[in-house]
């Protein structure tokens, strides 16, 4: 899609916005598998204390994306997967920092549980030396599972992805892709399907 395209969806999406009523109701782990629980029984990494307005809910959604769809609002560090009837789920994330984020609209090209990282030469320029492919696994960076990012057939290289540091849930300090807890991911995973749209809001413009 031409950038023409993605400011025309992101100003759509901007112009029907409106403030978002929270109708918080718990949630479930029931999409894990015996594998997930097994992986995360012990994980390599401290547990961290999320705070609740991050913590997975169903809410209002009064916008008008369609079902299925993914809205990330990059400024309140919150993922919107849409359901009908005007609700959707809301997950908290951390985001990318500004200069290295995603924004725009994109699709899910493919999907992966507990996928193998592969680091960029960029990442492996600025972060240092790393092996050239990390095994799938809870001490991967990439977590339990991973939605990758297309425009058009192209991979942007950009993922929504599980994280080995649930700490960073609610903050901008990843190289630029969207992290999640791995129980929302996983949870996510099993709601989104390939090809579904993804809008991710840049800094600024908060739905």
């Amino acid at each position: 899609m031409p950038r023409s395209g993605f400011a025309l969806v992101l100003m759509g999406s901007l112009a029907l916005g409106g403030c978002m009523q929270a109708t918080l109701a718990p949630s479930s782990d029931a999409s894990m598998t015996a594998r997930d629980r097994q992986l995360l029984a012990h994980p390599p990494y401290a547990q961290a204390s999320i705070p609740e307005r991050f913590l997975r809910h169903v809410v209002d959604y009064p916008r008008r994306e369609q079902p299925g769809t993914i809205l990330v609002d990059t400024d309140a560090r919150y993922l919107y997967y849409v359901m009908p009837g005007g609700k959707a789920i809301r997950y908290g994330v951390a985001v990318g920092e500004e200069a290295l984020a995603f924004s725009g609209v994109a699709t899910v090209g493919r999907t992966a549980e507990w996928p193998d990282w592969i680091p960029t030469p960029e990442i492996q320029a600025r972060l240092g030396p790393y092996p050239s492919r990390i095994p799938g696994g809870p001490a991967n960076p990439l977590g339990a599972r991973a939605l990758y990012l297309y425009q058009g057939n192209k991979d942007t290289l950009y993922r929504i992805h599980g994280t080995n540091q649930p700490e960073y849930i609610g903050q901008a300090i990843s190289s630029g892709c969207i992290r999640m807890n791995n129980a929302d991911v996983i949870d996510l995973f099993e709601r989104v399907r390939p090809g579904a749209t993804v809008v991710v809001l840049p800094p600024g413009q908060s739905a």
